[in-house]
């Protein structure tokens, strides 16, 4: 694995330099795959994954501007754009070929925003437990219980020096690991390697500039909208027991909205499942991956859906299924 370069340069947007890694085989097959990261982690994340996917394809991993190695410039509206635009640009800009991107949590929203943007260059989408409002959570509060607990709220979490108590102990090595353990089932990868990749970003300076922003950043378009714009085949891959995003429940309105050519898998794990199951998820990647190519090559067969992975002794596996738009 390597520091991804465009045209022997550390590649850059809006003028900041940004971090990305690549490998791929001597021969890769299909399309380039990109991987984005969520809230908080970076190109370490998919460490158990770029390996794996880079025998048989070109795998490139980024840090999006203000997480990991990536630049923190104070004064950049973070927010859905921005990252939509960063990624879309490194696809134009340093791969130059058809790509599938994959994004977990804030990643995945970026991902498919970024796979609406580049139209044609997007070969696929997967979104691994994806974050994201649909149009009808955009509505404001009704009754003044709530307006007032918004409010209120919204103003206490802008606090300046609120907002420095929750960073400093969000950094913790404690903290850190605690919330990992809330959101990963199996926690046998919840490791010093994994809380040390989560807090190094955090020490950077500009850190906690970008962690100000998350208070103000723009909720982005709905993911419904973007779900009626995306021309490339999507993959909803859930690690299902998440308890941060209540992904049993959000399932049922990705299914509804979904384009046609979605295709889902569902596994037992919490927010990460790249990191928590990592088997499994490569597997059920390269399965897809694999029916893209096929797909390609006969320019005619719709994609089927894709095989659940087994369980090494968990639970049964929930059957995968073809979702599409109502």
């Amino acid at each position: 694995m390597t520091t991804a370069t465009c045209s022997q340069a550390p590649w850059t947007h809006l003028g900041h330099p940004v971090h990305a890694v690549q490998a791929a085989p001597e021969q890769p097959t299909g399309p380039a795959v990109l991987l984005v990261h969520g809230f908080g982690a970076s190109t370490d994340h998919w460490r158990h994954n770029l390996p794996v996917l880079a025998r048989t394809h070109e795998v490139h991993a980024i840090d999006l501007l203000g997480f990991g190695r990536s630049a923190k410039p104070v004064g950049l509206e973070y927010g859905g754009a921005l990252w939509r635009d960063q990624l879309a640009a490194y696809v134009r800009e340093c791969i130059g070929r058809p790509t599938v991107l994959v994004g977990n949590s804030l990643g995945g929203f970026a991902s498919l925003a970024a796979g609406v943007a580049l139209g044609e260059q997007a070969a696929g989408v997967v979104l691994v437990n994806a974050a994201g409002p649909f149009s009808d959570e955009q509505a404001p509060p009704k009754g003044w219980g709530a307006i007032a607990r918004q409010t209120i709220g919204g103003a206490l979490l802008k606090s300046p020096v609120l907002q420095r108590l929750l960073f400093e102990n969000l950094r913790r090595p404690a903290t850190v690991r605690r919330t990992l353990n809330q959101v990963y089932i199996d926690r046998t990868n919840v490791d010093d390697e994994l809380v040390q990749s989560i807090l190094r970003p955090s020490r950077d300076p500009g850190a906690f500039g970008v962690f100000r922003t998350v208070f103000d950043i723009p909720r982005g378009q709905p993911l419904d909208e973007l779900f009626a714009q995306l021309g490339c085949p999507l993959l909803l891959l859930w690690g299902i027991r998440d308890p941060w995003i209540n992904a049993a429940g959000r399932r049922a309105a990705f299914q509804r909205h979904a384009p046609a050519r979605t295709s889902e898998v569902v596994l037992e794990a919490g927010h990460c499942p790249h990191d928590e199951v990592p088997d499994q998820v490569n597997r059920a990647l390269l399965d897809w991956l694999e029916q893209l190519n096929l797909e390609q090559l006969n320019a005619v067969e719709p994609l089927s859906p894709v095989e659940q992975p087994p369980q090494a002794g968990g639970p049964g596996p929930v059957a995968a299924s073809d979702q599409t738009a109502a």
